[in-house]
């Protein structure tokens, strides 16, 4: 596949996802809806890990690479899923949208990163600020729970976690093998944490746009994004990648408004603006500096 295919892939999918996770809960239980979201993408990537005679390694480098796979998937679907049941799609979106940033505050920590520079700081300020008035927007105007809004920041911090762990394990492997064996962890993790909060299956009440939403997250969101999200990684420069948190974020609001009528207020727009233009200086804010500086020479 071009890569400019996968990472117009990459864009969909991430905009596509949080309002699949929103619709795959809503008439099943979230914990068996993401379990059977893992399960179908598990059996997926075994199937196509087997005719593609891809090497999956299981020595112990390797086995620690999955586990810090494993753990992001884990918190973060998991946090997202039971976020589902009162926060907007849009809104799981836009707070998603600030995990580069915890991502640098973390890697200062775990892999002696350079520390923010002023610029990034404004950056990390501006996104707070975006943050409470998404928030605000949700708990006051919408009258939702705070505690569906602390899940998502829950989720956030657990990916962004595993993709900064993920970074100290020196193993180049083939993206599937990485895939496959992450599902191969966490898949049982689910099992396990659905059978002990809720353990009941009732087919019967579910309702059909659960079932093709859960089944879309499984072949689309779970396995095929993986891919072409590490193909992407492999082809493009980091700065292009990094667009795509700026662009996701918008189609993920339009779309729940769109097709599931959440509400859209002004306090969410502004917080959303907000959290965009933080996003942008963040990643460009310093390039932008440095080529001022070289025209001003």
């Amino acid at each position: 596949m071009p890569v400019q295919a996968s990472y117009m892939f990459v864009i969909f999918i991430w905009s596509t996802t949080p309002l699949g996770i929103v619709w795959s809960s809503e008439s099943m239980p979230p914990t068996l809806s993401v379990f059977i979201r893992m399960s179908i993408a598990l059996v997926l990537a075994a199937f196509v890990v087997s005719l593609s005679n891809i090497r999956v390694p299981w020595h112990k480098r390797a086995c620690t690479l999955y586990t810090y796979s494993a753990l992001g998937i884990f918190g973060g679907m998991l946090m997202s899923y039971m976020a589902a049941q009162t926060v907007p799609s849009g809104v799981i979106s836009l707070i998603f949208g600030m995990a580069p940033i915890i991502s640098g505050l973390l890697a200062q920590r775990l892999l002696g990163e350079a520390r923010f520079t002023a610029i990034k700081f404004v950056s990390l300020g501006l996104s707070l600020i975006g943050l409470y008035l998404i928030c605000a927007a949700q708990i006051q105007t919408l009258n939702l729970p705070p505690k569906g809004l602390l899940y998502v920041f829950c989720a956030v911090c657990s990916f962004s976690l595993s993709g900064v762990m993920i970074k100290r394990v020196k193993l180049a492997i083939h993206p599937m093998a990485t895939t496959f064996g992450a599902l191969v962890f966490v898949t049982p993790l689910f099992a396990l944490f659905w059978y002990l909060i809720d353990g009941e299956f009732n087919p019967e009440i579910w309702s059909e746009r659960s079932m093709w939403a859960t089944v879309y997250l499984g072949i689309f969101g779970s396995l095929l994004g993986f891919l072409a999200y590490f193909h992407v990684l492999q082809k493009l420069s980091a700065s292009t990648v990094a667009l795509s948190t700026l662009i996701t974020p918008a189609f993920a609001v339009g779309l729940g408004a769109w097709l599931n009528n959440e509400t859209i207020t002004v306090t969410l727009i502004v917080g959303a603006v907000t959290v965009l233009l933080s996003l942008a200086l963040f990643i460009f804010g310093d390039q932008w500096l440095v080529g001022k500086a070289k025209c001003a020479d």
